[in-house]
Parts: C-alpha cells; sequence; structure tokens
C-alpha cells in the first residue's frame, strides 16, 4: 500500500517539483534579479546586520515584532529537518553534488528572499483582530489584476493569491508539520528506542499549547529556540570535522569535482547522475532555506518597520544562516565521517524496500553497473522486480532474490513480527512490493540509511563519540519543532486571507492532528508529499514577483533616498 501511495506522489512530484521548468524557474529567478539589483545579497548584507540589531527602529513603528523576532520566527520556519535530514537525503539521493547545488540555491536565494519579503510587507494589512496579515497573497490580491481597454478591472490578483494561500496551507503540513513530526519520532526511536506515538502525542499537546497564542507566543518561543539549538548543533559539527579532520579537504573536492557528471558509485552508494543531483540538491536547498517559496515573508510582514526594503534586507541573513552555514555543516559531517557510503543496520521502511529476481553482488562490477542503472530508471536496464510468493523460514528469506533497501543491496536481511520474533511463513510480492502489511511483520538489516538517522550516525563520529547522535536528537527535536510551530503561523494566515479568522481554530486542530499522525507515517511518503507541496507554493510567488520587478527596484531606490535624508539631518 505504502509502495502505491509513494508511487502515485512520485508521478507527481516528477511532473512539478522534480520537473527541469521548475529547477529553471527557481534558479532563474534568483539569477535574474541578482543582476537586475546588482548582487543586493553581497551590497546590503552589512546593513541587513545594522537593521537586526535594532540601529534604525523607530518607537512608531508599526508591527507585532521586532526585527530580530521576525528573523527568528523565519529562521525557526526554515531552520529544522532540511538542515538535518533534509541535506542527508541530498546526499543520499544526489551524491556530495547535491551539497553544490544546494548551495547555489542558497547564494541565489539571499535575493529571491530579499524580493518577495519586500513585497509582502508592503501590501500587508490587519486583520479584525488587530494582528498584521500579511504574505505573497496580499501583494498578489493588489497588484497583480488586469485592467482591461475599457476599464474594467479583472481580479486576477485575488484568485492568483488563492491559489497561493490554498497551497500554503498544504505546504504548512507537507513542510511544517508532517516531515518535522515524522524526523523527530524517527530519530527519537533509533536513538533512545522511544515510540513513535508516544513522541507525537506528547509534541502534538505542547505544539497546540504553544500556536494557541498566535504570532506573539511563537515569536517568544523561538527568539529563544533559534539561538540555542544553532549553538548547540554548531558545536556538535565542529566536534565531528576535527575528529575527521584529515577528510575535510577530500570531502569539499568532492562537492565539486562530480557537479556536472554526478557521483560515481562508491562503497554502497550506487550513484547518482547529474540530473538527480541538481534536482534534489535544488529542492533540498528550497526546502532547507525557503527562498522563493513565500513562507518567510508571512512572518516577515508582522515586524515593526516603517518601510518594507528594510525587513526584505533582513530577510537576506535567512538563506545565508540556513543553508550556507548550518547545512554546509552538516552536509561536511557526513562526507568527513564516511557514513553515507556505508551500510548501518537498521529497520526498513516499506516504501523504500524492492525485492529483485536472482542474486546481485556490489562487488561484481556488472552486476553493480546493472543496479545503477535500475536505480537510475534507465530505459535499458535488464533487472526485474519479484512477483510472486516468497517463502521465510526463521527470518531469513529463501531463494534467488535481492532486497534492495534506501537504494542498496541490503545484507543480513530478517523478516521479524512486532514483538521481535523470527517469521516464519510466506510472504506476498507484486513486481518487487513485499507485503508486509497483511502479516504484520517487518525487515531489518544492513542497509544505506539516510534523512536523520545518517546525520545521527555521522556525529557519533566524532570527540563525543555516541554522545554525539544525541546532539542530533536534541537539535533535530528543537529544529523541528520551532518549524512545526511557525509553519501553524503560516498556515492560519493563509486562513484568514481566504476564509477570515474565524476559521483559525478549525484549522490548528487540524493541524495539530496531521503533526501527530505523521509521526508513525512513512518517512518516504512524507518526504515525497513535502516535495510537491514547496513546488506548487512556490510557483505561483516565483511568478508573481517576476512580474512586479520595476515596481521593487522602485522600491529600493525610494528607500535609499529617503535613508540618506535621514542620515543627513
Amino acid at each position: 500500500m505504502m509502495q502505491e501511495i509513494n508511487g502515485f506522489l512520485s508521478m507527481i512530484d516528477n511532473y512539478i517539483g522534480g520537473s527541469p521548468a521548475f529547477v529553471i524557474l527557481l534558479l532563474g529567478t534568483g539569477i535574474i534579479f541578482t543582476l537586475y539589483l546588482g548582487f543586493p545579497q553581497i551590497r546590503y548584507f552589512r546593513h541587513a546586520i545594522r537593521i537586526v540589531t535594532g540601529r534604525y527602529d523607530r518607537k512608531e513603528d508599526k508591527g507585532d515584532t521586532s526585527h530580530f523576532q521576525a528573523l527568528s520566527t523565519a529562521l525557526s520556519g526554515t531552520v529544522g529537518t532540511g538542515n538535518i535530514a533534509g541535506v542527508a537525503l541530498a546526499i543520499f539521493l544526489g551524491g556530495p553534488a547535491a551539497l553544490f547545488w544546494m548551495l547555489v540555491t542558497a547564494s541565489l536565494g539571499m535575493t529571491t528572499k530579499f524580493v518577495e519579503v519586500l513585497l509582502s510587507h508592503k501590501y500587508r494589512e490587519t486583520d479584525e483582530q488587530g494582528r498584521i496579515a500579511g504574505g505573497p497573497m496580499y501583494y498578489m490580491k493588489y497588484r497583480l489584476n488586469i485592467r482591461c481597454r475599457n476599464g474594467k478591472l479583472i481580479k486576477t490578483g485575488y484568485w492568483m493569491g488563492s491559489i497561493f494561500a490554498v497551497s500554503t496551507i498544504f505546504c504548512s503540513f507537507g513542510t511544517g508539520s508532517l516531515p518535522q513530526i515524522n524526523s523527530i519520532s524517527n530519530i527519537m526511536f533509533s536513538t533512545f528506542g522511544i515510540n513513535h506515538m508516544l513522541t507525537g502525542g506528547i509534541l502534538a499537546l505542547l505544539l497546540g499549547l504553544v500556536i494557541v497564542g498566535g504570532i506573539k507566543r511563537i515569536a517568544r518561543v523561538t527568539a529563544r529556540l533559534v539561538p540555542t539549538m544553532a549553538i548547540l548543533y554548531f558545536v556538535g559539527a565542529i566536534a565531528i570535522l576535527i575528529t575527521n579532520y584529515q577528510n575535510i579537504l577530500p570531502s569539499i573536492a568532492s562537492i565539486f569535482t562530480d557537479v556536472f557528471t554526478g557521483s560515481a558509485a562508491t562503497g554502497g552508494f550506487l550513484g547518482a547522475t547529474i540530473k538527480f543531483a541538481i534536482e534534489k540538491g535544488v529542492n533540498r536547498g528550497l526546502f532547507s532555506n525557503e527562498a522563493g517559496q513565500g513562507s518567510a515573508p508571512i512572518a516577515h510582514a508582522a515586524a515593526r518597520a516603517h518601510e518594507p526594503v528594510s525587513e526584505g534586507m533582513v530577510a537576506i541573513l535567512e538563506p545565508f544562516i540556513d543553508t550556507i552555514i548550518i547545512c554546509t555543516l552538516t552536509g561536511l559531517t557526513i562526507l568527513s565521517s564516511g557514513v553515507w557510503i556505508e551500510k548501518h543496520q537498521n529497520q526498513f521502511q516499506p516504501a523504500d524496500t524492492f525485492v529483485l529476481e536472482g542474486i546481485y553482488d556490489e562487488s561484481n562490477s556488472t552486476h553493480k553497473n546493472q543496479l545503477t542503472h535500475f536505480l537510475r530508471e534507465d530505459e535499458k536496464n535488464d533487472v526485474r522486480k519479484f512477483s510472486g510468493e516468497l517463502q521465510v523460514v526463521d527470518g531469513i528469506i529463501i531463494g534467488d532474490v535481492t532486497i534492495i533497501h534506501s537504494r542498496s543491496v541490503a545484507e543480513n536481511v530478517l523478516v521479524k513480527i512486532e514483538d521481535e520474533k523470527l517469521y516464519t511463513g510466506s510472504l506476498s510480492c507484486e513486481r518487487g512490493d513485499l507485503d508486509t502489511q497483511s502479516e504484520d511483520v517487518f525487515l531489518t538489516g544492513e542497509s544505506l540509511v539516510h534523512s536523520a538517522p545518517l546525520t545521527a550516525l555521522a556525529f557519533s563520529r566524532g570527540l563525543f563519540g555516541n554522545f554525539g547522535q544525541y546532539i542530533v536528537s536534541i537539535g533535530l527535536l528543537l529544529f523541528a519543532f520551532s518549524t512545526a510551530i511557525s509553519w501553524s503561523y503560516y498556515g492560519d494566515r493563509a486562513v484568514t486571507f481566504l476564509w477570515s479568522t474565524k476559521y483559525v481554530t478549525v484549522y490548528r486542530m487540524i493541524y495539530v492532528a496531521g503533526f501527530f499522525i505523521a509521526s508513525f507515517t512513512d518517512t518516504t511518503v512524507v518526504w515525497t508529499f513535502s516535495g510537491i507541496t514547496i513546488a506548487l507554493m512556490a510557483i505561483p510567488n516565483l511568478i508573481g514577483i517576476l512580474l512586479l520587478h520595476k515596481e521593487v527596484k522602485l522600491t529600493i531606490a525610494d528607500y535609499w533616498k529617503n535613508f540618506r535624508k535621514e542620515e543627513t539631518k
């Protein structure tokens, strides 16, 4: 069942987030604005730091949060599983080259985020409860309407804003709720053995208590969580790099050497195409820093400021902190520790598991090439998925078959019942998909791992030894939980835009319920759904800011003119 769901979602994702057109739109928008505005991510970086410190604040500024609180809230929405699990997933799927494309996405994303925050802050509103409501849906509502020759105004902006708002609601689950708790529950189970549902239940209760207080309570919580979790994670990552210092330069080299070729098959890793590296690097980069997605502008719209450009400049810092610093640290720990090409004991995810006809040995170069073509889904591959009944005796699968898990040949595979007893009986298999649900069994063995467990393994290879994985567990708990908090706010602002504030409570209840359910849902399905929702949200926002490029430039020019007048007073 999970394989079928994931297969259906993957097909959709291939036409949206996995499409070359989406990559071109995302990177192209960043390139266009970087050149059009004269590299603002470099020119305005120092000025942005001064703004965050409150140097230019005014008492009469309108808003619900300070610049630092808005930055913290937006960072808490971006610094999450993307930095721990997302980087690991990108390297797992695309090899070291995927990290290069994450960094490219972040560098260009600094400009994209500057532009989208500027526009969203400029067209913010006050809702019926007196709270600031802003985001891309509002600049779309006011600035993307079409006036006909006869003078009639067609409200295309409102409908475009509505599409964005609906996508934001879906993405609040796909980015903020489901993958966050799924990663937390998985790493709590693998590190401490805590039941997935118990983790989900406790954190769902805490989430409900925080988000009911709205943006002011969210801002207070995230302003404390973000600096704490960043310092904790930074110390842990540096400890890994110190231990594996001899591998740092080779790791950095690997990020750049395979950029235009795709990573070669090494160890248990069976190689990735350049298309895979770019696609996953860009997609995970967007998931990590959300530049162009249109989410952070919703948080920044609430910031106290008398004009929009300064808040846009504050947003420049987000992709830099989130991806260029934190994601690079994560990537280097994974690469320098070598865990990404090693097989580890783990419990198999159903959606990541396939059964192949015949015995395949990775030490055999012919077999390795065959498996690489199969995993790349090349048209010319002679690997066949198994269909039929598999006999299992004392947990061991009998017959000439190969189990593929996490894009690697699984070793020492055992079939177990929920109480850890070895299973004896038969299992149905259709086109490689093993039916484990009807017999209530699961598979364990040695294979590659990905997402948060991979990062946890990397952190166990440092000065702190096995204690390092606890840093990842605690860091992910703080990272992901704060992300879930921030995304609940993004969702309720979208609900406010569509249906007014009276439906926000209903949304919050559904959001918390989805958060709990995702704690024990298949990881692969959750991440595939996430990729779809991210693209659906980003596409209308990227189109919108491109259409308003002239207004952006004029607004920036007015800011500097007024700023110089203030400075000369």
